[in-house]
């Protein structure tokens, strides 16, 4: 059982006068804040406020680049051109690195958002793309990522650190994939089904895929997001059934 754990959650995507997740509470329960960076969600108020936040709370501020696709919240997959993604992802991190600044923290680490974090999990293309912006920008920050896939071997091949991630809230496929969102029982709702998924991930290391069978992982981080439906109180409820069972809560960068 591991002594200690992170826990990480996607902050920072309202944009103008759309108000998205409740970013605050949130990072009441979280190590690391995966910050929105403007081109799937987020406007440079929200982020710096959100940032701000997170430096108040020793919340780790992570950058959480997306595909260019505000419309569709960075869900749908665009066959971009790697050297188009490359600069896409350095323009990103950029961006939120001088918002943190701004707001009195630093960028400690990138999680790539939505379909892009799919995407790089499986298209070699694309994997370079983001790895190669992440050493452009700074080799030292960490990438999260799924296991055994084609990011983290391109990102460790580079030699880049690859933090493990798994999902509070999601279901997986037996073959360790995430089961997709557009199909049913996708996104756990139940607050005790999500207690006792994050706690067999934490203390055992493994997930029960959707069909039953045993899926072993070994996180380092794990994510509730925070547009899950009762989110703040899950997140809560995790955090504290993670500490009850002699977890500590901290952030991995």
């Amino acid at each position: 059982m591991p002594v200690a754990i992170d826990l990480n959650s996607d902050v920072g995507e309202s944009f103008g006068n759309w108000t998205f997740g409740d970013d605050a509470r949130i990072i009441e329960s979280v190590s690391s804040a995966n910050v929105a960076c403007g081109f799937h969600a987020g406007d440079a108020t929200g982020i710096r406020a959100t940032c701000a936040a997170a430096a108040a709370a020793g919340v780790s501020v992570g950058a959480h680049p997306g595909y260019r696709d505000l419309a569709g919240f960075g869900r749908r997959f665009i066959d971009v051109e790697p050297a188009e993604l490359t600069n896409d992802v350095v323009y990103q991190i950029g961006a939120l690195q001088a918002l943190a600044r701004a707001a009195g923290t630093t960028v400690r680490y990138v999680k790539p958002h939505g379909a892009l974090y799919n995407t790089i999990a499986v298209h070699e293309l694309q994997a370079r793309a983001v790895v190669q912006a992440v050493r452009e920008i700074d080799d030292a920050l960490p990438l999260l990522v799924l296991p055994n896939t084609v990011i983290e071997a391109e990102a460790r091949s580079a030699g880049l650190r690859t933090v493990v991630e798994a999902f509070a809230d999601r279901a997986y496929q037996p073959d360790g994939a995430l089961v997709s969102r557009r199909e049913a029982g996708s996104v756990l709702h139940s607050e005790s089904d999500v207690v006792d998924h994050v706690l067999r991930i934490a203390t055992d290391g493994e997930v029960l895929a959707i069909d039953g069978s045993r899926i072993g992982i070994n996180a380092e981080s794990i994510c509730v997001h925070g547009d899950t439906p009762g989110a703040v109180a899950m997140a809560a409820a995790v955090r504290k059934a993670l500490t009850a069972a002699g977890v500590d809560i901290d952030a991995f960068a």
